[in-house]
């Protein structure tokens, strides 16, 4: 099958083997630019530049499928060698997580913490004693107020894109910010310590004096991220991870952790503004539309 792409022909094969339905692409000169998984719905460029170029083929391909008649629902062909043909209604067995809002995770936890035990709850609150249900309560605040920031980002270069509050795996964790745009992709985990001292240097970050893991619990949630994101893109995406701290009373940073940015919550939009354009618009759309979708997180 032939069509046209930016005015370049391209070779659309369509491979069923093993259980596998693709759409092999090429151009004219005989080139693989990657396929078009149809199981998962998903493009695999054999380069980040060639990213358009297999949708823009798999969406004219799939054009050509579908019979036309107006008001149909989203539908998916299927076809059988030398069986009949079948529209079904195409199913979306995830959730769209580019509506969550920031905090939800841990607000949930906050609430259920708060039922186990009300009474308790409440006298926790009287009397100032740092309980589960603060410390998830405090932290959903510090998420919506990195997420103000990120608002403000979005209104100053609508190229970057956000999604808050992302469940990962199946053992409650959960990512608090996912931030793409042209500057690349980011984790962003907020930590609310009001009127603290926070010290960071090397493999070290101190509250009050107190270790943390943040820095290495930081790199393993960018290293995870960047495998899923890769999986569901089929190509590699690389992440690194941004620790923000909340209303503390002081940060000094003496020395930039490895692989790793500690931001005050204040300079959170004009940090990701002073980055370079380093990814194209497609990659940035692409690597959205595969992290907004719930299933992308669950393996």
């Amino acid at each position: 099958m032939m069509n046209v792409m930016d005015g370049d022909t391209v070779q659309i094969t369509r491979w069923t083997r093993y259980g596998k339905d693709r759409l092999y692409i090429k151009v004219a000169d005989g080139t693989q630019i990657g396929f078009w998984d149809l199981t998962t719905d998903r493009p695999h460029p054999t380069s980040p530049e060639h990213l358009r170029g297999v949708i823009d083929a798999a969406v004219d391909w799939k054009s050509d499928q579908l019979p036309e008649a107006p008001g149909m629902p989203e539908t998916v062909r299927t076809e059988t060698a030398g069986g009949p043909v079948s529209v079904e209604p195409l199913a979306r067995p995830w959730r769209d997580l580019a509506t969550t809002e920031a905090g939800a995770a841990a607000r949930v936890q906050a609430r259920a913490a708060r039922d186990a035990a009300p009474v308790r709850t409440f006298i926790a609150r009287v009397l100032g004693i740092h309980t589960d249900e603060r410390a998830w309560r405090i932290g959903a605040v510090g998420e919506q107020k990195v997420a103000a920031q990120l608002a403000r980002l979005a209104a100053l270069d609508p190229r970057w894109r956000f999604i808050h509050a992302i469940p990962v795996g199946s053992r409650g964790a959960d990512m608090d910010h996912l931030v793409i745009g042209p500057g690349g992709v980011f984790t962003v985990n907020a930590k609310h310590h009001p009127r603290a001292k926070i010290w960071v240097a090397g493999h070290t970050f101190l509250v009050n004096g107190t270790p943390q893991p943040y820095l290495r619990n930081g790199r393993h949630e960018a290293t995870r991220a960047a495998r899923l994101l890769g999986a569901a893109t089929g190509f590699g995406v690389h992440v690194e991870s941004l620790i923000v701290p909340v209303n503390a009373d002081d940060l000094l940073v003496k020395s930039t952790p490895e692989g790793l940015h500690v931001i005050a919550r204040s300079q959170v939009t004009r940090w990701f503004l002073q980055h370079g354009d380093v990814l194209p618009a497609e990659v940035v759309q692409h690597v959205y539309e595969a992290a907004r979708r719930s299933s992308t997180w669950q393996k």
